[in-house]
Order: C-alpha cells, then sequence, then structure tokens
C-alpha cells in the first residue's frame, strides 16, 4: 500500500503530465478518460486537485467516488460536499462546475450508465459496502 507522500507524488506527477500534454497521459491511464478536479479543503481551504477517469452522459461528466472500492469516500468527495464549485481541467479546458452528487434512483440510473461505459466501477463497488457516490 503506497504511503501518503507515494500517493501525493504519483497524483503530482499525473497531473504535470496532463497539463504540460494537454490532457494527454501515459502509464495506467494512458487513452483514458481523465480529467483533473479542484476542490477546496472540507477543513482547511486549501486548493486540492485529484486526476480522475469520468464517464460522459449528455453533457455532463460523471465522476465516482470510487476510491478503488476502499471502505471510505475519497478527501475530493468531502470537500465537494463542503464546497461543492470545482474546477475542472479538460484536455486543455479549464472551467468552473458546480457538482452535485446523485441521489436515489437518479444515482442508481446513473452508476449504470457509468458501469456499462466502464465496468471497472463495478468491481470497485463490489469490494466495499458503501454504496459508491456519482457526481456530475
Amino acid at each position: 500500500m503506497p504511503t501518503s507522500s507515494q500517493s501525493f507524488s504519483f497524483h503530482q506527477s499525473v497531473i504535470d503530465e496532463f497539463r504540460a500534454n494537454g490532457g494527454k497521459v501515459g502509464g495506467p491511464f494512458a487513452g483514458g478518460d481523465l480529467l483533473l478536479l479542484t476542490t477546496t479543503g472540507a477543513r482547511s481551504g486549501a486548493s486540492r486537485t485529484t486526476p480522475l477517469g469520468y464517464v460522459r452522459h449528455g453533457d455532463s461528466l460523471l465522476v465516482v467516488a470510487s476510491d478503488l472500492g476502499g471502505p471510505r469516500h475519497p478527501g475530493w468527495y468531502h470537500n465537494l460536499l463542503a464546497h461543492p464549485v470545482v474546477r475542472v481541467e479538460l484536455g486543455a479546458a479549464r472551467f468552473e462546475a458546480l457538482a452535485v452528487p446523485a441521489e436515489g434512483a437518479r444515482r442508481d440510473e446513473l452508476f449504470a450508465h457509468v458501469v456499462r461505459v466502464a465496468p471497472g466501477y463495478a468491481d470497485h463497488q463490489a469490494r466495499t459496502r458503501r454504496v459508491l457516490p456519482v457526481g456530475c
């Protein structure tokens, strides 16, 4: 299991590569749909940028707070609950958005769409007891 500093270093290298290459990255994310999500820390108020996979649904970009099926929601999800205005980097485009977690039947519908497009999220859900949040 990577340490916190190893995880930060890996994320930072992906962020740097993403920004240097107009959204294109190699390694485990090569050819995948990746965006950078910048949230405001729920407690710290500091900006935090996280590389995330996403799935398109009409005009919306869906992100899943899967943390690879970990037992807790990832920090970026807690941050956007506290501060829902986020910055998104998609390719070379940068824009602000209002992140809205889906609930109930709408969440289930969106998660089913995500799984059809990116089946690995079903594996993430199978690894945990928590319901994986879907935000758009």
